[in-house]
């Protein structure tokens, strides 16, 4: 079974970033060898409309196969509007919240980012995963691109 890595806007943007595009490029190396799969939401097409365009066509150089296409519904905004009112984050997060939003309800593997204020975040993880408990949902796994590349033994 292929892992199911959920992807925020920050990792498309990573691959074109000098610091982040070395983990980033080689998790789509990952993803070119058919090791993983994407979870990508329509969410994040609606981030990338307004993103230059190498950003926001980067994904259609990837078969759709490589991906799992998932979308925002009642369920989604009412699990991130929790994370608010629990003061997880902070109303102007709403977006970050729903992609952790999607990422739970769809039972990815892992979802992956680059933001490091509200996303990948262990104080953040915690109170995202304290309402995933108290709701019935699974806790959620939350890593950065780097923690998801195979390294080869030394």
């Amino acid at each position: 079974m292929k892992l199911r890595i959920f992807i925020d806007t920050s990792v498309i943007g990573g691959f074109f970033d000098e610091e982040f595009e070395e983990a980033t490029k080689g998790l789509f190396r990952r993803l070119e060898k058919k090791e993983i799969i994407f979870v990508i939401s329509d969410l994040l097409d609606l981030e990338l409309s307004n993103a230059p365009k190498r950003v926001r066509e980067l994904l259609h150089n990837y078969s759709n196969d490589n991906f799992e296409r998932i979308s925002v519904n009642q369920e989604t905004i009412d699990l991130a509007n929790t994370y608010i009112d629990e003061k997880v984050v902070g109303r102007t997060s709403v977006e970050d919240c729903r992609h952790i939003a999607l990422a739970t309800i769809n039972k990815v593997d892992v979802l992956a980012s680059w933001n490091f204020k509200h996303i990948v975040n262990l104080e953040k993880i915690k109170g995202y995963n304290s309402v995933n408990l108290k709701l019935g949902y699974a806790m959620i796994e939350i890593r950065s691109p780097k923690d998801l590349n195979r390294y080869e033994n030394d």
